[in-house]
């Protein structure tokens, strides 16, 4: 009989254990790739991107903007939008052209320090119109400080 202090028999059941549980750890995680966001339904806002929200207070553009926050943003910035502290709390952007000033190049561009990615770039993969969207349906979660 084997002794299962045997170091030999650790490294094999640490093998098994890593093989068939580990995929269901990461795949429980989810999709982690940008999700598409259908916007028909609302104005082509065209290629010169604005400087304030064109949506703000459009039913149709916070319904999809709360669809699309959930598939792309809530995996980082919580369900609702409330943060469970390792990103920032959207709920407490400014209103209006204020939030929309810091929202839309962070959106854009993302946000890298030291060469560690905060927070991707959607630019490129998320239209203008998505974006809006999802600013639209912050604005109706804002909480103030």
């Amino acid at each position: 009989m084997r002794n299962p202090c045997n170091s030999l028999y650790i490294v094999y059941v640490s093998i098994v254990v890593a093989v068939l549980v580990l995929p269901e750890a990461v795949l429980a995680h989810g999709d982690v790739q940008p999700q598409a966001v259908d916007t028909t339904g609302l104005e082509p806002l065209g290629e010169e991107w604005r400087e304030v929200n064109p949506y703000l207070g459009n039913a149709r553009a916070i319904e999809i903007g709360k669809s699309a926050y959930t598939q792309n943003c809530a995996r980082c910035h919580g369900l609702g939008a409330v943060s469970g502290g390792m990103s920032p709390d959207l709920r407490l952007l400014p209103k209006g052209a204020e939030g929309d000033e810091f929202y839309l190049p962070v959106t854009r561009k993302g946000v890298i320090r030291n060469d560690v990615t905060y927070m991707p770039a959607f630019e490129g993969i998320m239209s203008q119109e998505a974006m809006w969207t999802i600013r639209s349906w912050l604005e109706t979660q804002h909480v103030a400080e």
